[in-house]
């Protein structure tokens, strides 16, 4: 079957090659007409950090201080909130009880589920030593924005339905 082909294969790759040699020079003019109205640039969006460094290659690279918020405390208490709010989620729905208490206590484990997710996300794409300013001034936004969002989810819980008989009423909708 493949030599059957072959003839009638090589015959199109010739014509297309051809045309190609034929159509070029109209293409590299309109490649530069179209390059102007392009959407992208060839600067970026964000121009990279200062380029500093500090000491000589053959420093050793500092070893922070041991704190006991960071290292493996710190990943053990995401994963005992994230393993925590499994069975926040599902208590109220399974038992049919709206008890306020449990519902406080998953909103929040939400809240600081949320905010040690996105603190982590500031802590490895905002680096320290590259962009200070815009990492302090990241952690005070999310600082703030948590704050923000656990007084309303307070005001939510105390002078509305709560959490868990607002996402009741919102799946029988």
């Amino acid at each position: 079957m493949a030599s059957i082909l072959r003839p009638t294969l090589l015959r199109q790759t010739a014509v297309a090659f051809s045309r190609q040699q034929m159509i070029r020079p109209t293409v590299a003019t309109d490649a530069v007409r179209i390059a102007t109205f392009h959407a992208s640039s060839r600067r970026s969006l964000l121009p990279p950090g200062p380029q500093v460094i500090k000491g000589t290659v053959n420093d050793a690279a500092p070893i922070p201080d041991p704190h006991p918020t960071h290292g493996s405390y710190h990943w053990t208490f995401e994963r005992v909130v994230a393993a925590g709010i499994i069975p926040l989620t599902l208590a109220p729905f399974a038992g049919s009880s709206l008890n306020p208490g449990l519902d406080a206590v998953l909103c929040s484990l939400l809240l600081v589920h949320s905010h040690v997710g996105f603190q982590s996300v500031i802590i490895d794409y905002i680096p320290t030593g590259r962009f200070p300013k815009s990492r302090k001034a990241a952690m005070w936004l999310l600082n703030a924005a948590t704050a923000l969002v656990g007084i309303g989810l307070y005001e939510f819980e105390t002078n509305d339905v709560g959490l868990t008989e607002a996402v009741k009423r919102v799946w029988k909708a």
